[in-house]
This record gives structure tokens, sequence and C-alpha cells, in this order.
């Protein structure tokens, strides 16, 4: 196992990979006591944090496994569903699985995910349109939304 931490223009990428696939990429204000040296696969995952920042990649293609119950994979594959430069809110990811009295209870597992822009939980909003929780704080959600909709020249760059 391997945990690095990679820059980012927006804090740290904590990488954690078990030899043949990320366990965690999580964001962290500072490098960690417990970084052990890189590895192919963390390699790997840093380099496609690169291209994301840069414009360059919308989807990770990178192996990754997290772990969780049935029903927080479910949210995160659904979380993965959702296109670059998108947002939903809680709400219409709640149809969008066919749970729409789950708003919380999904609301729960998307705070839960540790794939950090990997599973685009930043791209859930509230229904009134307005950032809601994120577990790397409300700047950097903001700052992944206008990277993305001023790479897909969605509208104006200032989205909130």
């Amino acid at each position: 196992m391997a945990v690095i931490y990679h820059p980012t223009p927006i804090g740290f990428a904590r990488i954690e990979d078990e030899g043949d696939h990320i366990l965690s990429l999580t964001v962290a204000e500072s490098i960690g006591e417990d970084a052990t040296g890189f590895s192919v696969m963390s390699i790997l995952a840093a380099k496609q944090l690169d291209e994301y920042f840069a414009g360059e990649r919308k989807v990770f293609d990178f192996p990754f496994q997290q772990k969780g119950t049935e029903f927080q994979q479910e949210v995160w594959k659904n979380l993965s569903n959702i296109g670059y430069g998108e947002s939903i809110s809680y709400a219409q990811l709640s149809k969008r699985m066919n749970n729409p009295l789950a708003i919380r209870a999904i609301a729960s597992a998307n705070g839960k995910n540790n794939m950090w822009i990997v599973v685009p939980c930043h791209r859930v909003i509230g229904s009134d349109g307005s950032l809601t929780g994120y577990a790397g704080g409300l700047w950097r959600k903001q700052y992944l939304l206008e990277l993305e909709a001023r790479i897909m020249g969605i509208g104006q760059t200032r989205l909130f």
C-alpha cells in the first residue's frame, strides 16, 4: 500500500492505493505524515488529476475501489453518471435512483465518498441551485464547478 500527497490548485490530493487499484483519493490542506512513497498506480492517478485541472480530462479511467454498503455503492455509481460540467440536486439524484424519499440517505452516502473528483459528488447542489455541504469545503466545490463550466464553455464562468 502507498500513500502520496499530490499538489493541486485547491489543496493536496491524498492518494492511497493498494497495488492494482486506488482505495481513496481525498483532499487535504497539507502533506500528512502518513506519506509512504509513490507507486505506479498513485502516479497514474496523480497524472490524471493534473490532466483534469488542466482541462484535458473529463473522465478518470484508473482502477479504484472504495469500501461502502450496497446503498452507498449505488449512490456512488449514480454520482459517476453525472456528466462533466453538469450539476443536479439531491432531489433529482433521488429520482434518477427511483428512490425519491431517500434524499437524506443519498446526501449521507454522498458525504462518505472517498474518491474526490473521480466520483463527482461536487456536482450535486441544492434544489434552489445553491451550494450545499462538501467535505472539502464549499469554496473547493465552487472552484470545481466553475472549472468544469469554463472548460465546457457553459455561460458565465462564475456560477455562484
